[in-house]
Parts: C-alpha cells; structure tokens; sequence
C-alpha cells in the first residue's frame, strides 16, 4: 500500500490531537494507537519507515511514545512538525494531570472517581493486548522474530533483565541475523542535515531556567532540587517509566519526603489512567513537592509552578534528542548493518509490550501474587484465591468492545468509565 500524500500542518495538528486524547494506558497502548491513525487509516507513513522511528526512540532515555510523535512530526513537517507533535502528545494529559492534582489535595479521592479509574484500568489491559496483536502481526518476519519476541518476554518476566540490556541484545542478534537483508530505501528529503538553530534553542530552554533557579534560590532549595533531579531523571530514564519509578519513589518518599509511597501509589495511578505518557507521574510528585514544601507562595500557586516546571525539564530533553540526532538517523536507513540491528530491536519491542501486559494484568486482576526464586530465575504467579471478579468480567468486556464489535477506543474507554463508576455506585467494587 503505498503512503497517502503528506498532510498540511493543521490537518496533522488535529490528528495528533486525537492522538493524544486516546493515548491512555502508557506506551505500548500509545504506539499502537500511533501505528493505526498514522500507518492505517491515514497512510502518512508505512510500517517500515514506522519501524525504523520506532526503534531509534526505544533507544533513547526519555518517553518513547512522545518521543515517536515528535520524530513523526518532524519527518512530515521538520521542526515546526515536530513541535506540534510533540507538544500536543504531552498537553492533555499534563491539564488533565494538574486537575486532578489539585483535586486530590482539596476533596480527596471519592467512590465515585474511585470508580472511574477502575473502569478505565480495565480497558487500558484490553488497549495494551490490542496494540500487542497489532504490532505482532505488522513487524514480528519470520520464525527469528518470533523468537527475539519470546526471548525478551522471558528476558524480562523471569531473569529481570534491565530494559536497555535486552533491547541493546536484540540489536546485536539483528545485526548478526539480518545484515544482509536488504535495508529499507531512503527517501530523499527536506529534513536531511541537523537544524542548529533548533538544537540550541530547545537545549537553551531546558537548561537555562535551571541554571537560573540554582543561582537564584541555591542549591538546597525545592525548586532547584525538583529542575535538578527531573533534569537528571530525563537524561537517565533509559528503559521507560516502569523503569525509572523505583528511582523516583525512593528519591521523592525516602531522600527528600516530598511525598509517601501511598501517595506515589495514588500518583502512579492517576498517570496510568489519564492520556499521555505514563511518565506524567513525575508531574504529580512535583506539584505535591512544592505544595507541601514552598514557604514563599501560595499553596495551589505552588503546586501548579512545581507541575510545570517538572513537566518541562523532563520532556524539553526529549524534543533535543529528535532534533539533534533524527537527521542523521534517517541517514542510517539505507545501511544494512544498522537496518538489521533496528529489526532485531523491534522483534524485541513485541516482547517486552508483552511483558507490560503481563505485569498489568496480574496486579489488576488479582489482588496477591507469589513469587519463587530459582538462581537467576525469578518466577511470579498470580494467587488464584485472590481474583477479581469484577475486574475480569471489565476487562473482558473492553476486550469484546474492542476485538468483536470493533468500537473506537475512546467508545470504550467511555463505556468502561461508566461502567466502573456503576459498580461502585451499587457496591459492587
């Protein structure tokens, strides 16, 4: 199938911002609702050119959903489109995560929201198996790719592996498998050399309020511990969210008791169930951090400042990345070593998206796990005894909206919400 003529600007804008409003569940749900507007039903990018995207941004620290919008963005419109993906991917649910901030330090959590976030945890586990079927079937070639599918799963859900590690091994196996296979053509384009301008400016954005605030406040301030730590955070986050919230967790609960681990609990939550990266976590840690620790402002001012400024040094590094490197990774399409490295890592894609789902899966349909440890080997199953009913009878309605009747996913996620909020209201959860 060959790819749609490009679109203009606004016509883009408007698909990201669909895109982004859909993009509950975390990654792996993100890149499959990506993959279907943008290489499915819009046709802007094939699968291979998608493929390729794809496999630079699981490489880089940072978010690699919004990563991908925005090196999308930038293939189809340079930097403007790059910033306009990338910033429309964040936008939602940073609003929607300030709101609920603030909610939670002024009503609390009430059974009706309760409810909700129920209802919609369920239908981000139907989302997340969807958009593994999906990807499965678009990019696992060949018995070899199944295989550095299964490898990864297993690389993770019984040895533990460290994300980078397993991605970093799928890409050495693909350069041995797949050297040879012919690479994919590169389209000559408008995008070929590094813009500086941009690299500068955006690198300028993120740094220079951070300088500013060492220097204005020192060091030991909350302001400049959160631009400090969250600028760190996002040039170290290798692996995803999953990865780095043990990091923040002990960071934020234990060194700095900005929050509690209950509340972290509540934040990881929140950000699991609202559009957006999952990283958007951060944002709630740092609107608690300055509410409960700025002397100076008003409390909700605070809070508000201490969300954005944590929003903006952990995903202004991100867009730098794009600019400064994407030129030259488009380069690499046409060179065969690399396309088959990059073929190998998108094999292993599958695999840990499946894992994702696993270690969903278990926590929200059962209440207790065990786990058993055999040398290297660590084995977690779930309690049986402990099952939720309810959260398996959702999930599987989500699953029939989405696998049989073939509903939208913002149909679902609608119908799971007023679901949730129905069995809370009669007592059912």
């Amino acid at each position: 199938m060959n790819p749609a003529p490009p679109p203009n600007l606004t016509e883009s804008a408007a698909v990201w911002f669909k895109v982004a409003i859909l993009s509950f569940g975390g990654p792996a749900a993100q890149i499959g609702v990506m993959q279907r507007l943008i290489v499915e039903e819009k046709r802007w990018l094939d699968q291979e050119r998608f493929n390729h995207a794809l496999n630079f941004c699981m490489l880089l620290p940072g978010p690699e959903a919004q990563q991908l919008a925005t090196y999308i963005g930038w293939l189809m419109h340079g930097v403007r489109g790059g910033l306009v993906a990338g910033l429309l991917f964040i936008l939602p649910g940073a609003l929607i995560m300030l709101a609920l901030s603030l909610l939670y330090v002024t009503v609390g959590q009430t059974p009706l929201a309760e409810g909700l976030l129920f209802g919609l945890k369920c239908a981000v586990l139907a989302i997340v198996i969807q958009a593994l079927v999906r990807m499965a079937g678009k990019v696992v070639q060949g018995a070899s790719g199944l295989v550095l599918a299964g490898l990864a799963l297993v690389a993770m859900y019984l040895f533990n592996l460290p994300f980078p590690l397993v991605i970093v091994g799928a890409g050495l196996v693909g350069l041995l498998l797949y050297a040879r296979t012919p690479p994919g053509t590169v389209t000559p384009g408008s995008h070929g050399r590094t813009h500086w301008p941009a690299v500068w400016i955006t690198a300028s954005a993120w740094l220079l309020p951070v300088a500013i605030l060492f220097a204005w406040l020192g060091a030991d301030s909350v302001w400049s511990r959160l631009a400090g730590f969250f600028s760190l955070m996002s040039v170290l986050s290798f692996g995803g969210a999953y990865a780095v919230l043990a990091w923040v967790a002990q960071y934020a609960a234990e060194a700095q008791a900005w929050i509690t681990a209950g509340e972290m609990l509540d934040g990881l939550g929140l950000a699991e169930t609202t559009p957006g990266p999952l990283i958007l976590v951060t944002q709630f840690v740092g609107f608690l951090a300055a509410w409960r620790h700025d002397t100076l402002l008003d409390a909700m001012l605070a809070g508000s400042l201490g969300a954005l400024l944590t929003t903006w040094v952990m995903f202004a590094p991100s867009f730098l990345w794009i600019f400064l490197f994407a030129p030259q990774v488009e380069k690499l399409r046409g060179n065969a070593r690399i396309s088959g490295a990059l073929r190998g890592i998108t094999a292993a894609v599958v695999g840990v998206i499946a894992y994702l789902g696993l270690w969903f899966g278990l926590r929200l349909l059962f209440a207790d796990s065990e786990v058993l440890s055999i040398g290297p080997v660590i084995i977690e199953w779930p309690t049986f005894a402990t099952l939720h009913l309810p959260a398996l009878l959702l999930s599987l309605i989500a699953a029939a909206l989405l696998f049989i009747l073939r509903r939208g996913l913002l149909t679902t996620v609608a119908i799971m919400a007023g679901l949730g909020m129905i069995l809370e209201a009669t007592g059912v959860l």
